[in-house]
């Protein structure tokens, strides 16, 4: 029987979301172990002073599964 654990991270990159995605999973999978699955919770974008994005962020839940 395995038993799993749900984390919230958050990541940025200045390209795109699927950027933020990515590299937020292999900072994660860093630190946490057997990492299974991951959700996008909430995405945004942040603006510069002329109105364009100037970045994009992810929240994501990661599932990992705990060692025993």
């Amino acid at each position: 029987m395995s038993i799993a654990r749900v984390t919230e991270i958050k990541s940025s990159s200045k390209k795109n979301f699927d950027d933020a995605i990515k590299s937020g999973l292999v900072r994660a999978g860093k630190t946490l172990k057997k990492v299974k699955s991951a959700w996008i919770e909430n995405q945004e974008v942040m603006l510069d002073d002329k109105g364009q994005v100037s970045e994009y962020r992810v929240q994501m839940k990661v599932t990992f599964i705990l060692e025993d």
